[in-house]
């Protein structure tokens, strides 16, 4: 790879003209840089799908080819990548539904609104992969018909798939009203019984961990089930018996469910999984009464996602911040909090439920003024990318805390170039500030070139326009690979030196 003209690639300073020049030497790695240019014309991007299949397959996905660019019988997966766009044409359809490669077919599968005759030949395909893909995507009359195939991988399919009718998904779920199936992967390849195993050597081996079939195909029954848990459309009344299954797979898809009453939401907090108890933790669907029943959880995991559930109260979400690590984002329930719960955080006098509605960044500049001057560093550290703050107040918070909240500070987006360079100087060195420096888009270049030493910056440096264009130029010779393509993209560099790289 050549990461000079793969940087180059990317420059937004690139003429047309340099653009067509590194068109007529793209490789893969090249092309695939080059196909997501925003100023690529269309001539540009036929002549680029001709340099090979993988750069015309993204372009075709990016927009920038038409059905009358490409031929589908020399390009069938450039043709597949239309047809999955919707910008392809039905004969290509009929073309590839007789394709040899099963590959192909299943591709094909995939695509939305295929013409009806195209679909009837994919599921009647002699290669089960096929027919399963199509049950994962068609639509929900053929996936009501599909749920009866005699194969039990079909059937897996048809239960994945959010458009299969909820009758159909039950039927599924329960095996009442379908007859059985009669092969599944694990008999296709075997001899009942068997059993794969989990750690299996050999090399040309694609069944599942763990499948196995005595007969029943009992894995993927198994599977089945699953999917159909997992889809949004099953009915409620099919999957509340799986809250006493025997499997922790199943009941560990249940829990995710949003479509459960409270006694089984109760069920399921019991169990002794931590898993399937996180997993409903963050469940909109628990209510007041398992929510405060998680809160006291001994594992944090679940307490953690308990934290990023929407409908939590505010008084168990400050009980959970006191003890709980939830992360440095924005949870739900502060980010839709009105303006007088709003006011009561900020004004709280526990330093977790300020340091929660800190990291909000739509305040009033009232209170995230107050917030930027508070005792506790925490607090201090959330709120300093808030945009609006002044100058003196981001000194000051620096000033107080220093390194613990330097790079913070560096990220804010109304950080001036003087308190970027100024940040780059301070001591004891806030290593961790050097890089949000090298990303701000106010960075000066006295601050950039500070930068330059510190490897978790350099990267960053290297690729911005503020950075002066003969050091740029030098960068492309750097030693690592990922500094060359950030130089070889900015857009400082002069136009003679790009001109002298291009081919």
């Amino acid at each position: 790879m050549n990461h000079v003209l793969c940087g180059l690639a990317a420059n937004e300073a690139l003429s047309s003209e340099l653009v067509d020049r590194l068109i007529a030497v793209a490789d893969d790695d090249l092309g695939a840089v080059l196909a997501r240019r925003a100023d690529l014309s269309h001539a540009q991007a036929v002549e680029l799908a001709s340099r090979g299949d993988e750069t015309a397959v993204r372009l075709a996905y990016g927009g920038l080819l038409t059905a009358d660019d490409i031929d589908p019988v020399a390009q069938p997966l450039v043709a597949l990548a239309l047809l999955d766009t919707r910008a392809g044409r039905p004969q290509w359809a009929r073309l590839l539904v007789a394709h040899p490669d099963h590959e192909y077919r299943e591709k094909l599968a995939a695509c939305p609104d295929l013409p009806a005759d195209v679909v009837e030949n994919l599921a009647a395909d002699q290669d089960v992969r096929v027919v399963t893909e199509l049950a994962l995507w068609t639509t929900p009359h053929v996936a009501a018909a599909l749920a009866e195939h005699p194969h039990a991988e079909v059937r897996r399919g048809v239960a994945a798939n959010e458009a299969t009718p909820p009758p159909v998904l039950s039927a599924l779920i329960t095996g009442s009203g379908l007859g059985p199936a009669r092969r599944c992967l694990v008999c296709d390849r075997e001899q009942p019984p068997f059993s794969h195993d989990p750690e299996c050597p050999r090399l040309d081996c694609d069944l599942r961990p763990g499948a196995s079939c005595d007969g029943s195909h009992e894995s993927t029954l198994h599977d089945i089930q699953l999917a159909a848990l997992r889809n949004p459309g099953t009915p409620t009344e099919a999957v509340i018996p799986f809250v006493d299954h025997p499997s922790l797979l199943l009941r560990w898809a249940l829990a995710a469910r949003t479509d459960l009453p409270p006694e089984v939401c109760r069920r399921l907090a019991a169990q002794t999984h931590p898993g399937v108890r996180a997993d409903l933790a963050e469940n909109p669907a628990i209510g007041d009464a398992v929510i405060r029943l998680l809160a006291g959880d001994p594992d944090h995991e679940v307490r953690r996602r308990l934290a990023q559930n929407p409908l939590v109260p505010l008084d168990v979400l400050i009980r959970l911040a006191r003890s709980t690590r939830t992360g440095a984002t924005l949870l739900p329930r502060i980010a839709t909090a009105t303006p007088a719960e709003v006011e009561e955080l900020a004004g709280s006098t526990e330093p977790s439920a300020r340091l929660l509605v800190a990291r909000r960044r739509d305040l009033p500049a009232a209170i995230r003024d107050a917030l930027a001057t508070d005792p506790d560093a925490k607090v201090v550290k959330s709120i300093a990318p808030h945009p609006g703050l002044s100058d003196s107040l981001l000194r000051g918070m620096i000033d107080r805390y220093g390194v613990q909240v330097a790079a913070m500070a560096a990220t804010n987006p109304d950080a001036t170039p003087a308190l970027l360079e100024d940040l780059t100087r301070h001591e004891p060195p806030a290593q961790k500030a050097f890089r949000e420096v090298a990303r701000h888009r106010r960075a000066s270049a006295g601050a950039l070139l500070a930068c330059l030493p510190v490897k978790r910056a350099r990267l960053f440096a290297a690729g911005h326009p503020a950075l002066p264009p003969t050091v740029v130029a030098d960068l492309l010779s750097d030693g690592d690979w990922q500094v060359v393509e950030a130089a070889a993209a900015n857009p400082s560099l002069s136009r003679a030196v790009i001109s002298a790289m291009v081919p």
